[in-house]
Parts: C-alpha cells; structure tokens; sequence
C-alpha cells in the first residue's frame, strides 16, 4: 500500500501547454537530488476501458491519430466532441477512473518511490465537462473527494493561440474553451497555477513550487526535522 512518505506530483493543461518539457526537467532535478521516481501517464497506466475510448474517438468521431506538429497538424476529435450523449458517458467514464486512480497510487510504496510524477491526472478529464453549470461543479466536487489529491498539482496554463503554434491538433475555440475550464477547475481543486513564462523561468517556478511544499523546514517545535539532501521527508496525508 502507498504510505505517506510517497510524495505525488501532477502536470495538468491544455494541449501545446509545454507539460512535456516541464515534467523531464522536474525528473531530471529530482534525481539530481537523488530522488528516486516512478512516472505515470494518466492515459496509459490509469483510465479504465482504455481500448473501448480509443474506438470511439477514432472510429465512432472520425477522429486523427497521432500527435500535431507544426509541421504536421492533425484534427483529433475526442474531448472536444461536447453533445450531450458524450458528456453522459462521460460522467460515468470519470468515476471509473477516480477509483482506477486511488488503485494506482495504493500499489505505490515508499520502497518504490519518493516522488510519483504523473502525466496529466483526473484534473485533465474534468476539465472536458462543461463547469460553468452549478450541477456539474458538484459532480466535480464528489469526483475531487473520491480522487487522492496530489501534493503539487500542477497547472501550466498557457496561451491558446501559442498552445496551437506549438501542438496543432484542436480548434482554436475549443482551446480558449478548455483553458477557461482549467482556471475554473484549479479554484475548485487548489492547483497550483503556474502562469505562461519562458521555458527557463516556469522550470524555475515548479522547483520552487516543490520546494515550499515538499522539502520545507516545519517551522513547529516537534515537527519532524528537514529532509536529509537528496531525500524527501514525510509529506503530510493525502487529501
């Protein structure tokens, strides 16, 4: 079973957001430090019907394989098909997945890890539902308390239209739609929102962003001490 000592980090945006580059750069200080880490992707290692999703995105919506690139944009239509049918299965999707995901993380130790990096994370799918309504806020909520909460959740929020420069595989609209969607989500959750910077000054903010929440001095007499270098100490309980 997980224990407290594990340490979870998420990496959560919309497409072309440079989650990527942020992720191997947080690995790559980490085990600087010593830090041994376990790397999830939520799409590979967490969804539950993974094969009967990928059918229906592709099959069912007629939608592009693949990843976009500058140089080879795609049209992929999966989360940003929103008819009402969509969004339903939707619903039911996202609970699987919120008990999928407290499954995963349970399987992860302290003698695996000291710090579990995901790929995107539940936060990722909420965002795809539509938040400006008071019934589906509550449904977010339920999803939030049945999902453990990760010690930095991380949201690297990002131009829409540079997001698309970058990573050309959805509709401008459905972009500035999604980022929306992901201020309002990181209020409800308490993400930690990392503001559009160079590459070079957001891979300093997410340090630090870790640094105050996870390797902290206790200030309180009796607290446990500062982690050794290069080794986390005990978090607090997940959420």
């Amino acid at each position: 079973m997980r224990t407290n000592r594990v340490k979870v980090v998420s990496f959560s945006g919309i497409d072309g957001a440079g989650k990527s580059t942020q992720i191997e750069a947080l690995h790559d200080h980490l085990r600087g430090l010593g830090c041994r880490i376990v790397s999830r992707t939520f799409w590979d290692d967490v969804v539950a019907f993974p094969a009967m999703r990928e059918f229906i995105s592709h099959r069912a919506f007629k939608g592009d394989k693949g990843i976009g690139s500058p140089e080879k944009p795609i049209s992929r239509r999966d989360k940003n098909v929103q008819s009402w049918y969509v969004t339903a299965a939707r619903l039911v999707f996202y609970l699987f997945d919120a008990v999928s995901l407290r499954l995963t993380l349970a399987t992860i130790s302290e003698r695996d890890a000291d710090v579990v990096i995901f790929d995107r994370y539940i936060y990722d799918e909420l965002a795809n539902l539509p938040l400006q309504h008071a019934a589906m806020q509550l449904y977010v909520r339920m999803i939030l308390k049945l999902s453990p909460t990760p010690d930095v959740p991380y949201l690297i929020d990002a131009d829409p239209e540079a997001a698309r420069m970058r990573k050309p595989e959805y509709p401008l609209e459905f972009l500035r739609r999604n980022r929306d969607a992901y201020i309002t989500l990181s209020q409800l959750a308490g993400m930690s929102v990392v503001a559009p910077l160079s590459v070079e000054e957001t891979k300093a903010k997410i340090v630090e962003l870790f640094s105050a929440k996870c390797l902290r001095t206790q200030d309180r007499p009796g607290e446990s001490s500062p982690m050794p270098a290069g080794r986390p100490h005990a978090p607090t309980p997940n959420h």
